[in-house]
């Protein structure tokens, strides 16, 4: 049984800083590229970073490139997602998936995690 498990979510005043893990466990994490979601009250799920197999590529949403970085640790079957100089519209539910490649504009994730809040208080 594939499972994607999210933590490191919170509160966070603006300009602060929170890493996201997602420790996927029942696939052979290294086949998968991994991307990180979100989904804010009232909007739809959008695309924020993703990374290759290898983590040699990685993909940010221009809302958050240059402030955020992804990562993954394949002998761990984890991915990151560090955020830096986090603002309000940044507060959304996070979520990590897998996708066969990195892509900004994949449609097909095929695993999803079942998020992990994130508020950023002004």
């Amino acid at each position: 049984q594939v499972q994607l498990v999210e933590s490191g979510g919170g509160l966070v005043q603006a300009g602060g800083s929170l890493r996201l893990s997602c420790a996927a466990s029942g696939l052979i994490f290294s086949r998968y590229a991994m991307a990180w979601l979100r989904q804010a009250p009232g909007k739809e799920r959008e695309f924020v970073a993703a990374i290759s197999q290898s983590g040699l590529v990685t993909l940010y949403a221009d809302s958050v490139e240059g402030r955020c970085t992804i990562s993954r640790d394949n002998a761990k079957h984890t991915a990151l997602l560090q955020m830096n100089s986090l603002k309000p519209d940044d507060t959304a539910v996070y979520y990590c998936a897998t996708a066969e490649i990195a892509s900004r504009s994949n449609k097909n994730y095929e695993h999803w995690g079942q998020g992990a809040q994130v508020t950023v208080s002004s």
